[in-house]
């Protein structure tokens, strides 16, 4: 009987173990196709402060734009996106500016997006380069697609993952035959300075 209440005592004391899925928030337990859907926008606010790259924007209602929601703004008649990062109360969120934040002054309009920063996704964006909103900065004009994803999405379940092993063909030849890579895996490369890694790459 000793036992048993032992036993018991210790079921209950024992905290409750979650699935790693339940500990997510619920945005992120969603089906991918679903789980980045655009929100409606809150409207538009006005700059309230600014730190460096920090900008506080300030809204008329409590209705605030989601985290990780981008903003859009206009500095020296360029477009400046801002995401959100933190709700500070009194209708004032702080964001984070994507590109420098010099002449930006207190007043100015703020547009919330109702969606967070995307990119361009597929096969056009190979051999381009892109800053972190997605524009082409490669000076090879507009990069030519409409699927576009969130830069912060969550990664695949190991289960969603590809279980068939292939091999990535490098075409070095002494790399493809003594030591070849794996296709989605990760590569390391060491070496002392001036044996030629970056040759290599």
């Amino acid at each position: 009987m000793f036992k048993s209440g032992i036993s018991s005592f210790a079921r209950a004391a024992r905290p409750a173990v979650l699935p790693r899925r339940a500990l997510r928030p619920s945005s992120l337990r969603l089906p991918i196709s679903s789980r980045w859907a655009s929100t409606a926008s809150v409207g538009t606010g006005k700059i309230h402060q600014v730190i460096g790259a920090v900008v506080d924007v300030k809204f008329d209602t409590q209705k605030l734009p989601a985290i990780l929601n981008s903003l859009e703004t206009e500095n020296n008649g360029q477009k400046l996106v801002l995401e959100v990062s933190q709700h500070l109360g009194e209708n004032v969120v702080r964001c984070i500016a994507m590109d420098g934040t010099e002449g930006l002054v207190r007043g100015a309009s703020a547009q919330d997006t109702g969606a967070p920063i995307t990119i361009p996704v597929g096969p056009a964006t190979l051999g381009r380069i892109m800053n972190v909103t997605g524009d082409p900065i490669d000076e090879r004009g507009p990069i030519k697609t409409d699927k576009r994803l969130p830069i912060h999405t969550e990664a695949p379940e190991f289960v969603e993952q590809s279980t068939s092993a292939e091999v990535l063909v490098t075409g070095i030849k002494v790399v493809d035959l003594l030591a070849p890579y794996a296709r989605g895996g990760k590569i390391g490369l060491f070496g002392g300075a001036g044996v030629g890694k970056t040759v290599f790459i």
